[in-house]
């Protein structure tokens, strides 16, 4: 890794590739359903150039706050770019968020302006944004109301030279896609953005050769730090997707290197191969020495996946089942470890992935245990603070200036990291011993029938777990053998989990729900975390009936019609 300096940040790098790499492609984007458009490093930093001058000439404050609201795309970069370079500060926002919401963000950071683009409902951009916000369409978002992105920059001459921002100047304000209440800004420097991508490239040896998909929000920071500035660190080229329908073959066309991903994914691709090759089936294949390399190179192939050189999970916790099957199928995978505040900490390095584990603390970062087994750290990627909330964010660190993650964790003394759950997370059963969720809902959700899963039972004598089937498992099981066939298959996955686990934890039951969970249907955060609030109001009124059954497994739609137990 090349030695960190206060003059080694985003906007210096750009303005690197600009001079060294001129004629190289940077962006790429898909778009009408299968055309292609790109860009050389010249002629995106002309385009960043012309918007800054126009941002520029708003006369606003330096620091002032722009906002994107947009899926990932091309002009998301160079629109974050422009920003930077202006003397601004970006402020990110889900594309899946209600209006509400992002009116919330927009006015809460007094952001001057917004970069709208693709979002998931067109009509939420109206509503949610105040008028007193500058608003920019860009080419994604054709509604024809606003000024749009060519417009301003045409004729427009660009911002000259290569103004420069101080490390600890603000980068940026993150807001948290948090489970309950209001998000939180979180508010990072140029110093912590660069030290966090400068580390992921040195540990992982990457090089200006590597090729990514941006796929997951740009408003996350694993895709804003681990994709966006690795690419700005070291000039590779960077793809994105048009979207759902198209995601395969963009992938295919893109052919990365360094694959960013989030647990949901992942199994979703194992059931689209299982659907193919029935489990038993693929295993035997495996075991097959002669038919070994090339089954696992058409599965890889068949995903997109072929060209992967390191594979990355983040966001919530992956089933170290998962894990293991992707790495026996030649994928090589790892989970990581951050958190918007801290931004990415942990990775496994060349050799070092363990299931179950979140790797070592990379160089810099210092971790500890508290009395409590919470997980404080202390490093260059500290968060500056929470904006206009400065109790917060003192309450956030400890005396010593260790943020306090919120995670249950352990470190072995290896210093490999494992996660074992949110401290608000835990509940505590009418035994009075606490139960930590999330080990018992990745074991859960390896089932490959099962889309997703929430732990409940506070207060109550044991446990139960709420699954959501995936949509080929919901139409394959309305009724008849096929369904007592999954009720057997979800049995037996408790009864192997529960033999593992301590008595106080044993999950009593499963209640088989009606999916799917999404963003749009409000159970889940746009970075598909579970809100857990929300599912455990929606399931209350039928957890007595679901106890009086005393059946292994139980199902809503039953509830639903009236037949409670024996239905």
């Amino acid at each position: 890794m090349r030695k960190f300096s206060e003059e080694d940040l985003p906007l210096q790098w750009m303005y690197r590739w600009e001079a060294e790499r001129a004629g190289r492609i940077f962006l790429t984007q898909p778009f009408d359903g299968g055309k292609i458009r790109e860009w050389t490093w010249t002629e995106a930093v002309g385009e960043v150039r012309r918007m800054a001058a126009y941002l520029k000439a708003q006369n606003w404050e330096p620091g002032s706050r722009v906002a994107i609201l947009s899926r990932n795309c091309a002009w998301w970069i160079m629109a974050d770019l422009a920003i930077w370079m202006a003397g601004y500060v970006t402020v990110p926002i889900y594309p899946s968020l209600k209006a509400q919401t992002i009116r919330q963000i927009l006015e809460h950071s007094d952001s001057k302006a917004c970069f709208v683009g693709a979002t998931d409902d067109k009509d939420i951009v109206a509503s949610g944004i105040p008028r007193d916000v500058a608003t920019i369409a860009l080419p994604t978002e054709m509604a024809g109301i606003y000024p749009t992105w060519d417009e301003l920059i045409s004729g427009r001459a660009p911002l000259a030279g290569c103004p420069t921002r101080p490390g600890n100047d603000p980068a940026t304000i993150i807001y948290t896609s948090g489970t309950t209440g209001m998000p939180k800004g979180v508010k990072h420097c140029f110093a912590a953005l660069a030290y966090d991508a400068m580390s992921l490239c040195g540990l992982l040896g990457l090089t200006a050769e590597e090729r990514v998909l941006s796929y997951l929000p740009l408003a996350h920071i694993v895709e804003r730090a681990g994709l966006e500035c690795t690419t700005l660190f070291l000039g590779s080229r960077f793809f994105f997707t048009e979207g759902i329908d198209t995601f395969l073959a963009d992938l295919n066309y893109a052919k990365p290197t360094i694959f960013v991903t989030v647990p949901r994914l992942l199994l979703k691709f194992q059931q689209g191969v299982f659907a193919k090759f029935p489990k038993e089936k693929l295993e035997r294949l495996l075991r097959i020495p002669i038919l070994n390399r090339s089954v696992k190179k058409r599965i890889l192939r068949k995903l997109g996946l072929a060209t992967v050189k390191y594979a990355a999970c983040g966001a919530a916790p992956l089933s170290p089942e998962i894990l293991t099957w992707y790495r026996n199928v030649g994928l090589n995978l790892a989970e990581g470890y951050g958190m918007t505040e801290t931004l990415i900490t942990h990775l496994p390095g060349v050799g070092g992935v363990r299931p179950g584990y979140v790797g070592r603390a990379m160089d810099g970062v210092e971790t500890k245990i508290s009395e409590n087994d919470e997980l404080l750290i202390r490093s260059p990627m500290n968060l500056l603070g929470y904006h206009k909330d400065p109790e917060g964010t003192a309450a956030s660190f400890t005396p010593d200036g260790f943020f306090r993650t919120g995670d249950v964790a352990q470190i072995d003394a290896d210093g490999q990291l494992r996660i074992i759950g949110r401290i608000k997370e835990q509940f505590k059963t009418s035994k009075g011993k606490y139960v930590a969720p999330a080990p018992i809902e990745s074991q859960l959700s390896s089932h490959p029938d099962v889309e997703a899963c929430c732990l409940m039972g506070a207060g109550l004598p044991s446990p139960f777990a709420v699954v959501v089937l995936n949509e080929e498992a919901r139409k394959r099981c309305i009724q008849g053998p096929q369904r007592v066939a999954l009720e057997e298959s979800l049995k037996h996955q408790m009864d192997l989990m529960n033999s593992e686990l301590d008595p106080h934890e044993r999950v009593k039951f499963l209640a088989v729900v009606e999916g799917p969970w999404t963003i749009g249907n409000g159970v889940m955060t746009p970075t598909l975390k579970i809100k857990r609030t929300v599912v455990e109001g929606r399931y209350q009124s039928f957890v007595e009936d679901w106890y009086v059954q005393q059946r292994p497994v139980v199902w809503e739609e039953a509830e639903r019609r009236g037949l409670g137990a024996g239905g």
